[in-house]
């Protein structure tokens, strides 16, 4: 993964990837906000349904400024652009994403809104599984089944090394 960088500013968590009407789950930590946004997408039946959500919300959120689509925040291993940052600020790890593919942004994205303003503890016990067992990785390809994969791996390791003091 992409070495972590220090913030420009502090970062903002806006979970654009959690829809509107499940409040501002900005302040709820890491766990219960994966909670609640599986619970609404579990109530879409269709897998499809739940992605395509995701994809549209995905394409409302901005892009990383250019200065941030650097060579060293590509994601490796990954067949197309994908851009991943993890910063370390105030006692809290962020993360922010981008692809020039918009199922790798809304579900790279989703980690990343999932994940933004926890502590290390916190993450290390985010829990991924609901990508699964929604049904949101098995329609994409194995490479990019990979990439989210190692991109959640890249959450908690650097939680992990985060709480060592080494982020």
């Amino acid at each position: 993964m992409a070495a972590p960088t220090a913030p420009q500013s502090p970062p903002a968590a806006p979970p654009d990837s959690i829809p509107a009407e499940l409040g501002p789950l900005e302040a709820l930590p890491p766990g219960l906000r994966l909670a609640r946004w599986s619970s609404h997408l579990a109530a879409l039946t269709d897998p499809q349904v739940r992605l395509a959500q995701l994809v549209e919300t995905a394409r409302l959120r901005p892009p990383l400024p250019t200065l941030d689509r650097q060579e060293t925040h590509r994601v490796p291993g990954c067949l197309v652009r994908t851009w991943w940052i993890a910063e370390w600020h105030e006692g809290r790890c962020w993360f922010r994403t981008d692809s020039d593919a918009m199922t790798l942004k809304c579900l790279a994205g989703a980690i990343a809104e999932l994940a933004s303003g926890g502590t290390p503890a916190e993450i290390a016990a985010l829990d991924f599984s609901p990508f699964d067992s929604l049904g949101l990785l098995k329609q994409l390809a194995e490479n990019r089944q990979r990439t989210i994969r190692n991109l959640m791996n890249s959450v908690h390791e650097f939680a992990r090394q985060s709480a060592l003091g080494h982020p």
